[in-house]
């Protein structure tokens, strides 16, 4: 991505022309999306079948700093084991198709075609990025998001294979180290982040991050993309950041 790109999509947010009140009208497109993020704002949908969309800026903002990043034992020992396949961006309407698809206890979902199709774009872009989870050729699970400037949003994970979901954040949490990005979003927080060392920041708060995080760019691709890492590298790569800070 260019540092034009995100000076853009910032000015666009200080000129006044987003607000979290507003529906999104049927002109959102992947520029506007790329505005909305850098005004700290982004957009869900009713359910499924709705075909809407609204933007959506909570009062408290769930962030993961990536200085402070925590790996349980077990989890680590499921990293290094390798027992995972991970890759990154080569099966993005998968992971996002599974992220939409209902689940126990969760039979509706937020993401309706419309975000796929939007989403999608993004990824076209070079500005949505996916993390895949295999087991053996079956897709275990996986996790999406969007990276502008030197922040990255989390928008959603899932996993059928037991730590799928955590083995994909912990891999994108490298990454985003070793690409100098400084803000991980997950918009909210969940106990399931919790454990890994996830906040929640007031807004005001959250938007000195973004603005910080949207000053310079960030290379998500810094570590290699055409083949999948071992756990050990992805592993050291944390502890060298968590070991600094």
């Amino acid at each position: 991505m260019s540092a034009e790109t995100v000076a853009r999509a910032a000015s666009a947010c200080y000129a006044g022309r987003m607000s979290s009140r507003d529906s999104a009208s049927s002109e959102v497109t992947p520029e506007l999306l790329l505005r909305a993020y850098a005004c700290g704002i982004f957009p869900m949908s009713e359910s499924a079948d709705d075909p809407g969309l609204f933007w959506v800026e909570p009062e408290q903002r769930g962030v993961i700093p990536l200085d402070g990043f925590r790996i349980s034992s077990r989890l680590a020992r499921t990293v290094r084991s390798d027992v995972f396949t991970v890759t990154v961006n080569t099966a993005f309407k998968r992971v996002m198709a599974e992220c939409a698809a209902p689940k126990p206890g969760r039979e509706d979902t937020w993401i309706n075609t419309r975000i796929r199709d939007l989403y999608g774009e993004l990824h076209e872009m070079g500005h949505a990025h996916s993390v895949e989870v295999w087991q053996d050729d079956t897709l275990a699970g996986g996790l999406y998001g969007v990276s502008l400037g030197r922040a990255f949003f989390g928008e959603s994970m899932f996993h059928h294979a037991r730590d799928a979901s955590k083995v994909a954040l912990v891999h994108l949490v490298a990454r985003l180290i070793a690409g100098d990005f400084k803000l991980l979003d997950t918009q909210y927080v969940t106990d399931h982040l919790l454990s890994f060392g996830a906040q929640e920041v007031p807004r005001a708060r959250y938007r000195k991050l973004l603005d910080a995080s949207l000053d310079g760019i960030a290379e998500f691709d810094r570590l290699p993309m055409d083949f999948p890492l071992k756990g050990a590298t992805v592993l050291d790569i944390i502890a060298g950041r968590n070991s600094a800070s």
